[in-house]
């Protein structure tokens, strides 16, 4: 009797100690409920409780994956999915964040600052585009873009000059962030 006392102590006493997972969560290997080993044909179920709206194809000017729009019930856009293959059985490849509630363990959200971030983070590198410098963060599968009409003018309009980390204002706020698998 004690025996049994004690083992069904210990399995409560273990089951509460479990963290449950934050359904607004982000990091390297998830966003939220989504995992990176997660296929397409999961999205129904995973998100049974928000609306799913696939982007259907029917000109010959796009070319690569249809987005996959997530909605909260309500219309609250939460995630923007982009598969790797126009399939079901496919993965998905870049998750665009869009809703603030979205955090990293270390508190960063699509609201999140760079000095914020650059302080959570170690910056591995910062690419030129064309209107955006694309900001990319050591192990962490993720990355934001800041509008170029934050940075210096004489990078403004030039592609091939490199942009160093000192270069962003810290005030600069993401205009987009990308979970990357």
């Amino acid at each position: 009797m004690k025996k049994t006392l004690f083992l069904l102590i210990l399995v409560i006493a273990v089951a509460s100690c479990t963290k449950k997972q934050n359904p607004f969560e982000w990091n390297k290997d998830r966003v939220g409920h989504l995992t990176k080993e997660m296929m397409v044909y999961q999205l129904d179920s995973l998100y049974s409780n928000d609306s799913i709206v696939k982007n259907i194809k029917g000109d010959e000017f796009s070319n690569g994956p249809s987005a996959i729009e997530i909605y909260e019930k309500g219309g609250k856009h939460l995630l923007t999915l982009t598969p790797v293959e126009e399939d079901s059985t496919s993965t998905i490849e870049y998750v665009r964040i869009r809703d603030n509630r979205y955090t990293t363990e270390k508190g960063i959200t699509i609201e999140s600052d760079y000095k914020t971030i650059s302080s959570a983070y170690n910056v591995s590198s910062i690419d030129n585009m064309i209107k955006d410098a694309v900001v990319r963060i050591d192990d962490q599968n993720f990355y934001f873009t800041i509008s170029k009409d934050l940075l210096p003018p004489e990078i403004r309009f030039d592609m091939t000059a490199p942009i160093e980390k000192t270069m962003i204002p810290d005030t600069a706020a993401p205009k987009y962030v990308f979970v990357s698998w």
